[in-house]
């Protein structure tokens, strides 16, 4: 009679008692010497047993079903053969109905008798009860690392798992470029290719090949809340314990620019015309256009127009040159000169040296806070005792989280009052900068400078109007310098964001 052997080892298999393949073909042709069995085929496979579909061992079942002779297999152990009721119930049959002849194991002994196949039946039964308890085991485990805010996998980029005490750390290096990504991105200037580029160059490259992150990657990084400080498994939100790299201000900010980015729009075609596209019609709302014109002299004039779609209006079209003019008014009108520069620095210097004060809204910070907490509870009580449905339980505690990292962060920020001094200094330099602006003649950087200052940009009766944001707006009205300081000291938390309160300045 021949036998086929029949050799496996499962790759993400806990059982570490299990030989090798090499060794248990070793030592299979070793008993197959021994007993004088002969061995026509050998079947190798490296797969888990614990469900039905492995293909290698399903061949060997089919060539024994349509063989005419009748065949034995040669394996380690009966848990080789069958980790799951379907495959192990197969091996019964065949037996049963003769198409098995023999089964040899080196660490089991089998009879084809009422007894053999019953203790068969036993050792197949116990390999599944191992599997299977292994991977309640393991659920468990998993469970407990999620009530402790442990994420039960590999760490994203950015943070290392530490096999000392089996938490998640910051990575010290990588952390800090992937905020650098994030802040980038959120500017709504750049590109998930350029994204791709800009960490490349911060030494950002894939942990397993060191080539470049892909994008769809780095989206995904993008879209993980787990920089902020929480994690999603399996659906349900759950709290990380882990240190956040980003706040989940900036991570919301990061959200809306990709959604925008995402929006179907027209390929982008390089415009000759530096203003187009940043202008609004002041009377019908609709986009400012330009086209050239040649005069009979010869001369070529750029215009500025309303575009007048679908809809009657009565505004003239501005020439560039005047267009140029009026932006130059408004730049100077925004400057900083060198004094109140000075003036606006001494001030920015002494808030530097402040020291860091609690907030006397901290308290009730705290106390909304715990507010919450006692909410997550009460409501995960009301999920156990299944007075509201899973979904209606998923989402009000992903709304409970989020807002106690909103509160976590406004506490920080009492913390950290002073994360608002260096957007402070370079307003004040900016602003000082203002003149240079004014004066050079490189269209696309009037353009960019315009925006950095205001929003909301209009044509009406060939004048120039936008909304200036609150620091442009008082720099604009050098007399309310102490208004200004007010305003900075009563609004905190208004500097350390945008937006910002806006005026409508029009330059004469």
């Amino acid at each position: 009679m021949k036998y086929f052997l029949y050799a496996r080892k499962s790759t993400d298999e806990e059982d570490r008692q299990v030989l090798s393949i090499e060794a248990q073909i070793t030592e299979l042709h070793e008993f197959a010497q021994k007993e004088n069995l002969v061995i026509a085929k050998e079947f190798i496979e490296s797969k888990t047993a614990k469900a039905p579909g492995r293909p290698v061992f399903n061949e060997m079942i089919s060539l024994m079903e349509a063989s005419n002779e009748k065949v034995g297999i040669l394996a380690w152990h009966p848990d080789r053969l069958a980790r799951n009721s379907i495959d192990g119930g197969k091996i019964i049959y065949l037996v049963d109905t003769g198409k098995i002849e023999s089964l040899k194991f080196l660490t089991f002994w089998f009879d084809n008798t009422p007894q053999g196949k019953f203790m068969l039946n036993i050792a197949f039964g116990q390999s599944k009860y191992y599997v299977d308890s292994l991977s309640e085991n393991v659920k468990r485990g998993i469970r407990q690392k999620l009530r402790r805010g442990e994420w039960p996998g590999l760490a994203p980029p950015g943070y290392l798992n530490d096999l000392r005490t089996h938490t998640i750390v910051k990575d010290p290096q990588r952390s800090k470029t992937i905020k650098k990504l994030f802040l980038a991105y959120a500017t709504g200037n750049h590109s998930l290719k350029y994204l791709q580029k800009l960490s490349l160059s911060f030494g950002l490259v894939s942990r397993y090949n060191n080539k470049p992150i892909a994008v769809s990657k780095i989206q995904k990084m993008l879209k993980n809340p787990f920089y902020y400080g929480v994690f999603i498994h399996k659906g349900e939100m759950y709290q990380g314990g882990h240190e956040p790299i980003i706040s989940k201000q900036l991570f919301d900010k990061v959200q809306r620019v990709m959604k925008e980015r995402g929006k179907p729009r027209k390929a982008k075609v390089k415009l000759a015309f530096a203003f187009r596209g940043t202008f609004n019609c002041g009377e019908c709302g609709r986009s400012i256009t330009a086209e050239k014109k040649i005069k009979k002299s010869g001369r070529t004039y750029t215009y500025y127009r309303c575009t007048k779609k679908n809809v009657i209006c009565h505004q003239k079209y501005l020439e560039e040159q005047k267009l140029v003019e009026q932006l130059n008014k408004l730049f100077q009108k925004v400057a900083l000169n060198t004094d109140l520069k000075d003036k606006f620095l001494r001030e920015w210097q002494k808030d530097y040296k402040k020291a860091q004060t609690p907030k006397p809204s901290a308290q009730n910070l705290k106390a909304e806070l715990k507010n919450l907490e006692e909410k997550q509870m009460r409501l995960l009580d009301a999920y156990l005792e299944q007075t509201i449905s899973e979904e209606e339980y998923t989402k009000a505690k992903e709304k409970i989280i989020n807002s106690k990292i909103d509160l976590k962060e406004k506490l920080k920020f009492g913390r950290e009052g002073n994360n608002w001094l260096e957007p402070f200094k370079e307003w004040i330099l900016s602003a000082h900068q203002a003149v240079r602006y004014a004066n050079t003649e490189n269209l696309e950087e009037k353009r960019s400078f315009l925006q950095k200052i205001g929003s909301n940009f209009q044509l009406r009766r060939q004048k120039v109007a936008c909304r200036l944001k609150k620091p442009w707006e008082i720099s604009a009205e050098k007399s309310r310098f102490t208004t200004w300081l007010g305003w900075r000291e009563s609004n905190p938390r208004s500097r350390d964001q945008n937006p910002l309160p806006y005026h409508l300045a029009t330059p004469h």
